[in-house]
């Protein structure tokens, strides 16, 4: 990824636990807020997702796009774009590293959209969505464990 914008936030839960909640995308629309719809289009040998459409819908952007992931156990996931109407590119990932009964979850995001737009905000725009991606994957992992 060339610019991007990285975050991070401790989860009260082991990395399987988290992967798992990531890896279920039919659940996204409950937890994510954007996301309206999913549909998984292809998976690897063990289940997970290999291919997903997913339709956003975060007020004044609406998108449909396909985001091809690579899964690397329950230690990291990434994805890119394989298709959209407005992103030109999007490359993301989540890296998990446990810390003790907690979990240290860093994302990563890089996103190209096809009109013209200040570098500025588009970092600001890529750092509200992995705050809100964070925290509400946070809040779905441990309502979960509770």
């Amino acid at each position: 990824m060339a610019e991007h914008t990285r975050s991070s936030t401790t989860i009260e839960a082991d990395p399987a636990a988290i992967m798992a909640v990531i890896a279920d995308f039919s659940a996204y629309p409950v937890w994510t807020g954007e996301v309206k719809e999913v549909e998984v289009l292809a998976e690897t040998g063990d289940g997970r997702a290999e291919e997903v459409r997913l339709v956003l819908d975060a007020g004044a952007i609406k998108d449909e796009h396909v985001l091809a992931y690579t899964w690397d156990g329950d230690r990291k996931v990434s994805w890119t774009l394989v298709k959209s109407q407005m992103l030109k590119s999007l490359d993301g990932s989540y890296t998990l590293t446990p810390a003790g009964t907690r979990t240290e979850v860093t994302y990563q995001l890089a996103v190209d959209v096809k009109i013209p737009m200040l570098g500025m905000i588009k970092r600001k725009a890529e750092k509200v969505i992995i705050d809100r991606a964070l925290a509400g994957l946070k809040k779905r992992v441990e309502g979960l464990a509770a």
